[in-house]
């Protein structure tokens, strides 16, 4: 019996999005991820999937139907530690993220993102990506999570946004959960760290630059999401269509 939650991974890095939403119920259909080291890396977790390169040699001509498309896409041009050039830097790939999703109109939209996306050229090229989903069909919400929040000994806050082509599936899309992490003390299925209650005061990894929940002998700045963030995403886009379903 196939599953009815498939996705595509688009820049797709080391497979944090792709092992997240895993653990939650999907089943990965397709990767795209232009380096080396890291196309590596998905070869050998998942040898069976569809794979591409580039993500402007892809579209509806030769990536599969699904029920999701997520990806976390370049942020450079939007990076603190950058020239915040926005739509000006030519690793701006927003477009072809948006390009693939109207082709392909799935259900669900998942994106991430560094924090000045939000505020980069004072909030207009957030704007953007919000006008071309939404000219696409897309209702649109968006949340700050940090890594700390699940379970994770550093901060890391990016920016994760949801999208669907019906609002009824958007509505309170963060608040149930959200509402649980007032002292970022939820550590659900997160290895390594587990009964502790209090991490105000811990320490970063001591192999830096890894992702909590990926080997540490792993490099993942860059190239990875913390994957029981993107777990607990994947589990409520299956719950609220589950409810949308029952209603209907």
């Amino acid at each position: 019996m196939p599953n009815e939650f498939t996705f595509v991974s688009l820049f797709a890095g080391i497979g944090g999005f792709d092992k997240g939403l895993e653990r939650a119920g999907w089943e990965c259909e397709g990767q795209v991820e232009i380096d080396e080291h890291a196309t590596k890396v998905l070869e050998k977790h998942w040898p069976e999937v569809l794979r591409f390169r580039d993500v402007r040699e892809c579209g509806k001509h030769n990536l599969p139907q699904v029920d999701l498309i997520c990806g976390g896409v370049p942020c450079q041009p939007v990076s603190r530690a950058g020239k915040h050039k926005a739509q000006a830097d030519e690793r701006w790939l927003w477009p072809e993220f948006t390009r693939i999703v109207c082709g392909l109109k799935p259900r669900w939209v998942l994106a991430e993102n560094v924090e000045g996306l939000l505020s980069v050229n004072s909030g207009r090229a957030f704007g953007e990506i919000l006008r071309d989903l939404a000219n696409c069909g897309y209702h649109v919400t968006w949340q700050v999570l940090s890594a700390r929040a699940f379970g994770a000994p550093h901060l890391r806050r990016r920016v994760f946004l949801v999208a669907n082509r019906d609002s009824e599936r958007i509505k309170g899309f963060w608040q149930k959960e959200i509402q649980r992490l007032p002292e970022f003390s939820w550590c659900k299925n997160v290895r390594g760290i587990k009964g502790l209650r209090n991490r105000s005061d811990i320490p970063e990894p001591l192999i830096r630059r890894t992702n909590n929940g990926i080997s540490r002998r792993m490099d993942a700045i860059g190239n990875a999401v913390i994957p029981g963030i993107i777990q607990w995403i994947g589990e409520r886009m299956i719950e609220l269509d589950s409810c949308v379903n029952d209603e209907s």
